[in-house]
């Protein structure tokens, strides 16, 4: 593993989840991303530790899902190896090495189905980074 995830987020329902990764989770979420799944690839034999999977309505979005991403990653001085798809914008990929952003169109998402296709990856439960804020009264 390298560098660019060696800090750990210590969220509750996240133990051990770079902060990284929740970082883009969060920055996804805040730009109504849909279906946000993490999927850990470490036992999976896969060629990076993460993915993070969601969806966006339309081509604005899924841009603006993708730059938002960029953006809270860059706050951390930490730049994609490699994007793709930007120009079409059906599927973005912003790859971090040590995870890996996907960000779908609906109707993409269903026929690649990278959920399907990494079956035997353990899905992280992100729920309460993506859960807003409890009041207190």
């Amino acid at each position: 593993m390298s560098k660019s995830i060696s800090k750990r987020a210590t969220t509750a329902s996240t133990p051990g989840l770079p902060e990284q990764v929740l970082a883009a989770v969060t920055a996804a979420a805040d730009r109504k991303a849909e279906d946000i799944v993490v999927l850990d690839l470490r036992e999976a034999d896969g060629f990076t530790d993460y993915f993070v999977i969601c969806t966006g309505q339309n081509v604005r979005q899924i841009k603006a899902i993708a730059d938002a991403v960029e953006e809270a990653l860059r706050r951390d001085h930490v730049k994609p190896a490699h994007v793709e798809g930007y120009g079409h914008a059906e599927w973005v990929l912003l790859d971090y090495f040590d995870f890996v952003v996907h960000v779908f169109g609906k109707e993409t998402r269903t026929f690649y189905g990278l959920e399907r296709l990494w079956g035997s990856a353990t899905p992280v439960d992100v729920s309460a980074a993506l859960a807003p804020p409890s009041r207190k009264s």
